[in-house]
């Protein structure tokens, strides 16, 4: 009897055996080839590592061509190559190489554990402003945010104008590209990798591998931002009325209806130099006002008399008899009469003595 979880379970370190010639001994039946387009600033590195690529691509019997002319790379299979799959991984080379990845990178492709995943971010943001602003958050001071990201997917990632190059694992380029989409749609990546590292720490557990880990994953939420401002003048439509609005009134029906129109022209001039006049008087009067404004004093603040504390204490009336008394007794510079009495006594004894 074994345990159903074992079987679904995968061995640590288990990895499917590689594909051999004895699997496929005949070879290919058909020539499959594949080419790509590279950048003018691409030209010079990869002239330089072309023997390099034809040399790695050559240990599987696949061919490679560069074309600097029309600017191209192009793989193609032989009659040697029994790994049917390997021109795709070809393919994912060039492809690779032309998205300015280099060549010590772009060459694990080949390997069987590794894959490749070329995220189109150009397109999700509108504006060119914004979108220079989410791919730099994306790198992060320094490329920090890049860095981070990298050791916690086990995964190489170029960010390069529209695109970003990833390659690594399975499981690893899947949180790449949930990251660099969320990081577009203006998620900060610091959020999916504070969950990374929680979820690297828990896989650490052999206990926990069967458990959901919904508990232990941060939940984020977005906060409300402020309410739109309203704005000071508002256009508040009118109703909607099917009649025309009334034709306004012309100067003559304007004159008729004050009776103007029946005056003479003497009288009429009389009545426009009366308006100015009046209009001349009120400007005047206004002006006069704003002059004498300078020469009106400000009020003056009423002074508050302070309430001054009161000093009165009981006082002793006895006391100061007392020592009224004692004072009158007394002479200015004289002795008390206790001393007097002690000096006349021994003067009296010296006295007697003599």
């Amino acid at each position: 009897t074994v345990d159903e979880s074992e079987l679904l379970t995968v061995p640590d370190g288990w990895k499917e055996p590689a594909f051999t010639r004895e699997d496929n001994p005949k070879g290919l039946l058909e020539e499959s080839s594949f080419a790509t387009l590279f950048p003018k600033y691409r030209e010079a590195y990869l002239k330089e590592c072309w023997p390099l690529i034809q040399k790695a691509l050559g240990e599987h019997y696949v061919n490679a061509t560069l074309d600097l002319i029309e600017g191209s790379m192009t793989v193609s299979t032989t009659k040697k190559t029994f790994d049917p799959y390997i021109i795709i991984r070809a393919r994912d080379l060039i492809k690779l190489l032309a998205r300015s990845v280099p060549f010590e990178q772009a060459v694990r492709i080949l390997q069987d554990d590794v894959a490749c995943d070329i995220i189109k971010i150009g397109s999700l943001v509108r504006k060119r402003d914004t979108f220079i602003k989410r791919r730099g958050r994306l790198l992060g001071p320094k490329g920090s945010t890049l860095k981070a990201l990298e050791l916690l997917t086990n995964c190489y990632i170029m960010v390069q104008g529209n695109t970003v190059s990833a390659l690594g694992p399975f499981s690893g380029l899947k949180e790449v590209r949930k990251v660099v989409l969320d990081t577009m749609k203006n998620i900060h990546p610091i959020y999916n990798i504070k969950t990374l590292m929680i979820k690297r720490e828990l896989s650490k557990d052999p206990e926990l591998r069967s458990q959901s880990w919904e508990r232990f994953l941060p939940k984020f939420k977005r906060k409300n931002l402020k309410k739109r401002k309203e704005p000071k003048k508002k256009n508040i439509k009118k109703e909607y009325t099917p009649f025309p609005p009334p034709q306004p009134e012309s100067q003559i029906d304007k004159e008729l209806a004050s009776g103007e129109y029946f005056l003479k022209e003497r009288q009429k001039k009389r009545k426009r130099v009366e308006e100015i006049k009046a209009k001349q008087a009120d400007a005047v009067k206004k002006r006069q006002e704003e002059r004498n404004k300078a020469f009106i004093p400000p009020k003056e603040k009423p002074v508050v008399k302070t309430k001054k504390a009161s000093t009165e204490k009981k006082i002793d009336i006895e006391a100061l008899k007392e020592k009224v008394k004692n004072a009158k007794k007394k002479k200015l510079g004289a002795l008390p009469v206790e001393e007097v009495k002690l000096k006349m006594a021994a003067d009296e004894k010296k006295k007697k003595k003599k």
